[in-house]
């Protein structure tokens, strides 16, 4: 798997040693760790496609964020370091997104799970390119909708008719026979602001169920994703939904061992069990907003610089990434009826400022991948 072109090993040896854990195990040690028995859990990962360079806001507001020498070791494989103080981040083309596809599909990742935004917005250009690749098949898609971008009680039905027209793509993941869809970030203000009430909203999330059974792509399974479990239960209740999840979970701990971040998310998974309510489980991949903190980016207009600059987990090992993964499929596999749709979903392939990634970096390469490969593909270890 590791396909590090040269210019890619150059890049690496020219960037300050700043990557928190240097170790790494050898290549064949640690098979163990593959996950036994037929029939796995299928595993997602979040794509929040801001990778796009000068295009639009988001894509310059990273660039800036990992701008700093001591963060470049967070720098996807695509990325290109411009001076001491600039990097260009520009993933948003064929070339790179058919890359992309070659290292989640040998990994043994089963889908992504995009973000949806508006098609014309730049941050929509991830998901335009995967469905244009012709290496799609290599991984299958489904979406993640923010509440805030199903538009208003008065302009819904445009955006609800996308989502469900993606339903129909041949590459869209189901499970339960059923098209996988995340809904999450609903806050109150927003829902009295633009709906009137959660009872508007249920009507446009029903009319979604209407609109994808109509078109042939079947019930949705809506997995409502929320930070709070018993939260995310009464939000499920109350727009019909199927399951619960989250789309990150940490306990704001300050210079945390990745080991602390990997306990507090399989708590999660229990206090989530204990709502009575069926479980996608979030398998954490890291959590270190210092770029963002240092650099606040403009759609956290909360963040004032350096405020909360210690709180942070380090990085894991690869080994330690694939030890929590397994972790998460053991915990599908004993809690079958807390798990019924048999999927776990990673924060995130690419969520590189924020402290969560799997996508192969300059200085690591495909190391993280290469693990996760162990542990969801068991014949393909040494």
């Amino acid at each position: 798997m590791n396909r590090r072109s040269s210019l890619q090993l150059l890049l690496a040896a020219a960037l300050p040693a700043q990557s928190p854990r240097a170790d790494r195990i050898a290549p064949c040690e640690g098979s163990a760790l593959a996950f036994a028995g037929p029939g796995r859990p299928s595993v997602g990962a979040i794509r929040w496609d801001a990778w796009h360079g000068e295009r639009g806001a988001p894509g310059r507001a990273v660039q800036t964020a990992l701008g700093p020498a001591k963060w470049r070791y967070r720098l996807p494989f695509f990325a290109t370091v411009r001076s001491d103080t600039e990097v260009s981040i520009d993933g948003a083309t064929q070339e790179v997104m058919d890359q992309e596809i070659t290292y989640a599909a040998e990994a043994g990742l089963d889908y992504w799970a995009f973000l949806a935004y508006d098609p014309n917005e730049p941050m929509s250009l991830g998901l335009k390119l995967y469905l244009a690749s012709e290496r799609k098949r290599e991984i299958r898609f489904c979406l993640i909708t923010e509440h805030g971008r199903w538009g208003t009680r008065n302009s819904y039905r445009e955006r609800i008719a996308r989502f469900a027209s993606l339903m129909r793509e041949e590459t869209y993941r189901k499970v339960l026979s059923r098209p996988l869809l995340y809904l999450g970030f609903i806050r109150d203000d927003a829902l009295t602001r633009d709906w009137g009430s959660i009872e508007e909203f249920r009507k446009a999330v029903d009319d979604l169920r209407a609109e994808a059974r109509q078109n042939g792509a079947g019930d949705p399974y809506i997995v409502i994703m929320d930070f709070d479990p018993r939260r995310a239960v009464t939000l499920l209740e109350r727009l019909g939904a199927d399951a619960i999840s989250s789309y990150a979970t940490q306990a704001g701990e300050s210079g945390a061992p990745y080991a602390s971040l990997a306990a507090h998310a399989q708590r999660f998974w229990g206090r989530s069990k204990e709502t009575g309510s069926p479980v996608v489980p979030i398998v954490m991949s890291g959590w270190d907003r210092r770029p963002r903190v240092e650099n606040p980016v403009p759609w956290e207009t909360w963040q004032e610089p350096g405020v909360g600059i210690e709180k942070y987990y380090e990085s894991p090992l690869p080994s330690e990434l694939a030890g929590h993964l397994k972790r998460g499929l053991l915990w599908i596999r004993n809690n079958p009826e807390a798990a019924p749709a048999d999927t776990a979903l990673i924060y995130a392939w690419n969520e590189n400022d924020e402290g969560g990634w799997l996508v192969p970096t300059l200085c690591e390469g495909t190391d993280r991948l290469d693990e996760i490969r162990r542990v969801l593909i068991p014949e393909g270890r040494c």
